[in-house]
């Protein structure tokens, strides 16, 4: 599960529908002949449990085949159950099948002629369903998905939040959200941020005792942004909130031998906390991030309790501490405080080790020495942007002493800034201590997401709760353990009994609950079997995330049972959508993502163990020589060659404003006086400059040179250095690979590629990676430079290629159309010898009509 910083916003439904055919000629995506004229959103929420059917009609008022798309937006937290399509009255519905069995039956499909229908993305909260089909002039279509999530509760209310944009005027269209909540319901509100003086009285909002109904239904003109406008107002978020009677603590709810257990005191006092900080100030987190950094910290200041105990941790190369020990957040202290947190600046490397385990250090001894209350909570808070290089750096290593430190006492909560981090690294450390790991934007708000992330944990109410149940009579048991529970929330388990004697808790509930099966527009009949299915998967996909070995491999095999049985798409499992062959015999795959892996494979199938994040408008090459560019707003990648011949430099990232350059010289294969057009290229050597600091390092398969000035430093590849200088910072991983940072900007990582000596035709050759390419300035340019900037791109035509496992299609990009075709090309950061495989549409030519120019261009004559 995925979770996101923000009051109430976790519990999020989030939905975004288009249906619109794509005119491709100017890379515009438009309504061009396809009408969509009916369009529903119809939620049921029964115990917090929400099953929502999203159902989307269009008709071709053309006179030729329209291809016609389908998008929805799920939160993360969602598992798809059901998907189809009708076309003219027959209905093609989707299959969920285990992930390698439908990923054979897509490539099936395509070595037969079929192209893909169905692919994903992911953002921030969401996950993107998209379907496309072409259907005949005057054919209709209709889009039907299905997907259920539980809603968890935050600061005091449950919310479901609906992305809505048709993209259209729309004849019928509507948000009907039916809650049936046993407890009875205290409150209900809806709003949306779209929503005009003339369109709040269509929001329909009534509810009574256990039932409450939310209707959303405007007119065509309502829809209008000007009396006279084909402009839809409906752009924007819809929001439902509500929250529910306790007159008790819990509420215990029993169906067809399934229970959940909701528990959710109120009005307890606060438990004084001990919260400690531990911050990363490594050079990377220079300028917004170390800014926005601040900025959070002081407001989350205003927020603390005099009863509450604090400190902060730095660590960059080194570790430093406000303080020796906890201390009180008096006014005083606070006071203080402030002054430091303002003076926080960044310095060095990232020595996470140091800091994580000085933080737990602090803690042990505050207890042990009773400088903090018995009865007080606390909490460690590690922010990090990077990955450790400085002291302990293997993450195993890490989190195996983290967790015999911790000893379970406190829970451990990791939040990664930005998209240079090791997340999966994060998230299994957090999960091992107790905690969780949360991504941190980087934006404009990441401030309000550091501190919507405090503002969830900072008011814990009780500590080490345990709910107990008659081990006899119970089985298939979710999580009933948990190490605090937190003001506003609320704590949920679920389960089944052994035998079937046990009924109702009371005649009145079983009679009220039968009453409300008859009236099935509030409550749907086995949600609580559902409901236990669901938190029973969530919660084992958590643990299979920092498992290994056989405790994996049973995890695995209970999670994909369960999948598989209640039709849940889930990082195991995938759905299969075959397409008529009149409408050109598409399939395609739908998958469920998880955080930390941002792989999109053309809908053929997510890697759930490959720990790859694309940095912010990363690019990179390696190999022969091959470029990757990332598109992260499409979550998928782009790549060329460049075949030129050895001995041409090429510049990669020119940046004036910074003042650093980039330049590649090639070499070739060991063949003398061989074929330059038929022989492989690589990049033998590097020369990185920043010529504002007079610094030039060059890099080659044998040795690493740093001139600063008139003076020079050499170092090999046998060499184990971390070098710091003013505006140089430079780590060399003996035999794999160097980190180079210049002048707190961008960060390139240059791998070595060591062949066999007695090779007859290759020779060692250099890799490289940007990362955090945004700090360099908007004139960036080169061949990889170009491509720091937002570029997007949209793919048509579908169609086998010559090879059947890799299809051709047309990319619609800089107003130029391209044939592309789907490969992989190889990552070589995680594993060096081997590489990760990375799905991207290639682009032929050298690149043509994708790089500015043609390649020749980029051709200069020495590395410096």
């Amino acid at each position: 599960a995925a979770f996101v910083a923000g009051r109430g916003t976790s519990a999020a439904a989030y939905i975004t529908i288009t249906a619109s055919s794509f005119f491709s000629f100017f890379n515009l995506q438009v309504v061009n002949g396809i009408e969509i004229y009916s369009m529903k959103i119809d939620s049921k929420v029964t115990s917090r449990f929400a099953r929502n059917v999203i159902t989307s009609r269009a008709v071709n008022r053309g006179n030729m085949h329209k291809e016609v798309f389908f998008d929805v937006e799920l939160p993360k937290t969602a598992f798809i159950t059901n998907f189809s399509m009708t076309i003219d009255g027959v209905t093609y519905p989707g299959n969920i099948k285990e992930k390698e069995a439908a990923k054979q039956e897509y490539e099936k499909a395509v070595s037969k002629g079929q192209t893909a229908g169905l692919v994903k993305a992911s953002g921030r909260k969401t996950e993107k369903f998209t379907v496309s089909v072409n259907i005949a002039a005057a054919s209709k279509v209709t889009f039907e998905l299905t997907y259920e999530e539980l809603l968890k509760r935050q600061f005091g209310k449950y919310e479901m939040f609906i992305k809505v944009k048709p993209k259209q005027l729309v004849k019928d269209f509507e948000i009907d959200v039916s809650i049936f909540e046993p407890q009875g319901i205290t409150e209900l509100e809806a709003e949306g941020t779209f929503i005009t003086n003339d369109l709040q009285n269509v929001i329909k909002k009534t509810f009574s005792d256990k039932k409450g109904h939310i209707s959303f239904k405007p007119t065509l003109d309502q829809q209008r942004t000007c009396a006279n406008c084909s402009q839809s107002l409906l752009d924007g978020d819809f929001t439902v909130k509500y929250d529910v009677k306790r007159t008790t603590p819990d509420n215990l709810q029993i169906v067809n031998g399934y229970f959940v257990h909701f528990f959710a005191p109120t009005n307890l006092p606060q438990l004084p906390k001990n919260i400690i900080f531990v911050i990363d100030i490594s050079g990377s987190m220079s300028g917004r991030e170390i800014e926005q950094t601040r900025e959070a910290l002081l407001k989350i200041l205003d927020d603390i309790r005099d009863d509450d105990f604090l400190n902060f941790i730095l660590f960059g190369s080194d570790v430093h501490t406000w303080k020796e020990k906890l201390i009180r957040a008096t006014p005083e202290n606070l006071d203080e405080a402030r002054k430091f947190v303002r003076g926080i600046d960044t310095e060095g490397m990232t020595n996470l080790y140091g800091g994580i385990m000085k933080g737990i250090e602090m803690l042990n001894a505050a207890h042990e020495e009773n400088v903090v209350p018995k009865r007080s909570a606390s909490i460690i808070i590690m922010l990090t942007d990077g990955q450790p290089n400085v002291g302990i750096s293997d993450t195993q290593d890490i989190r195996a002493h983290v967790k015999k430190a911790t000893e379970g006492k406190y829970p451990l909560y990791n939040l990664g800034f930005g998209y240079g981090v090791d997340y999966g690294f994060l998230e299994k450390m957090a999960l091992e201590n107790k905690g969780l790991a949360r991504r941190i934007y980087p934006d404009s708000d990441s401030a309000l997401q550091l501190q919507g992330f405090y503002d969830e944990v900072s008011n814990p109410m009780l500590m080490d709760v345990e709910l107990h149940y008659p081990e006899n009579e119970i089985s298939g048991l979710t999580k009933n353990s948990f190490k605090h529970f937190y003001d506003g929330s609320e704590i949920v388990v679920a389960g089944r009994f052994a035998n079937d004697a046990l009924s109702f808790t009371t005649q009145q509930d079983a009679e009220q609950t039968a009453k409300a099966f008859q009236e099935q527009e509030y409550i749907f009949g086995d949600y609580i079997e559902r409901l236990w299915a669901y938190l029973t998967i969530e919660q084992l996909l958590e643990k299979r995330t920092a498992a290994t070995g056989e405790e994996k491999e049973n995890l695995t095999a209970e999670v994909l049972d369960l999948s598989l049985k209640y039709k849940f798409v889930t990082p195991l499992t995938s759905m299969v959508v075959t397409k008529p062959e009149d409408y050109d015999n598409q399939a395609g795959i739908a998958d469920k993502m998880t955080e930390g892996i941002d792989i999109f494979s053309f809908a053929l199938s997510k890697k759930p163990n490959v720990p790859l994040m694309y940095p912010k408008r990363k690019a990179l090459f390696d190999g022969d020589p091959h470029f990757i560019i990332s598109v992260p707003q499409k979550e998928d990648a782009i790549c060329f060659n460049i075949n030129e011949k050895p001995g041409d430099v090429l510049s990669l990232i020119n940046d004036p404003v910074t003042g650093i350059t980039v330049n590649g010289e090639l070499i070739g294969d060991k063949r003398a006086n061989s074929d330059t057009k038929t022989q492989n290229t690589y990049f033998g050597k590097l020369g990185i400059a920043n010529k504002h600091l007079n610094l030039k390092v060059t890099v080659t398969s044998e040795k690493i040179t740093i001139q600063n000035g008139n003076e020079k430093t050499a170092f090999t590849w046998l060499d184990s250095v971390t070098l710091q200088q003013e505006g140089l910072t430079l780590i060399i991983n003996r035999e794999k690979n160097l980190v180079l940072s210049m002048g707190g900007g961008a960060s390139f990582v240059i791998v070595l590629h060591q062949v066999w000596k007695k090779h007859p035709l290759q020779q060692d050759f250099l890799g490289l990676y940007t990362l955090k390419s945004h700090k360099l300035s908007e004139q960036t340019h080169g061949l990889l430079g170009q491509f720091f900037h937002p570029i997007d791109f949209t793919i048509l035509e579908i169609h086998p290629g010559s090879d059947p496992k890799k299809p051709d299609a047309t990319m619609i990009i800089k107003n130029k159309e391209l044939t592309v075709t789907r490969g992989w090309q190889k990552d070589y950061r995680k594993d060096p010898k081997h590489g990760v495989d990375i799905p991207c549409w290639f682009v032929h030519n050298n690149g043509a009509g994708l790089i500015d120019g043609v390649h020749t261009d980029y051709i200069v004559s020495s590395l410096f």
